[in-house]
């Protein structure tokens, strides 16, 4: 793989982070940290760098996984290869 679309910091996350804009129908690249793997997904939305994309669909109260950890409870239903943000995402931090 050349350069990632998207990095997923552990094996066991939930979401990966855009590297690079991402467009909606896309078939992107992803970077696991953890293990050196590659992982593909199709993009269902546009996402900005910095923004999140599902890994796997994730159910209304769910816990989001980043860094192997929880980082906020879903409260719309998410499908893999959506962008997960506020709209979808209630962050632990508040």
């Amino acid at each position: 793989m050349s350069q990632p679309d998207f990095i997923v910091h552990d094996a066991n996350d939930s979401v990966g982070v855009a590297v690079k804009e991402i467009k909606a129908g896309a078939t992107v690249e992803g970077w696991i940290m953890s293990n050196d793997e590659t992982i593909s997904i199709t993009a269902k939305q546009d996402i900005q760098i910095g923004h999140k994309i599902a890994l796997t669909d994730i159910e209304v109260g769910a816990s989001v996984i980043k860094y192997d950890k929880p980082i906020g409870q879903v409260f719309a239903p998410i499908v893999k290869g959506e962008h997960v943000h506020v709209h979808n995402l209630k962050t632990a931090r508040w």
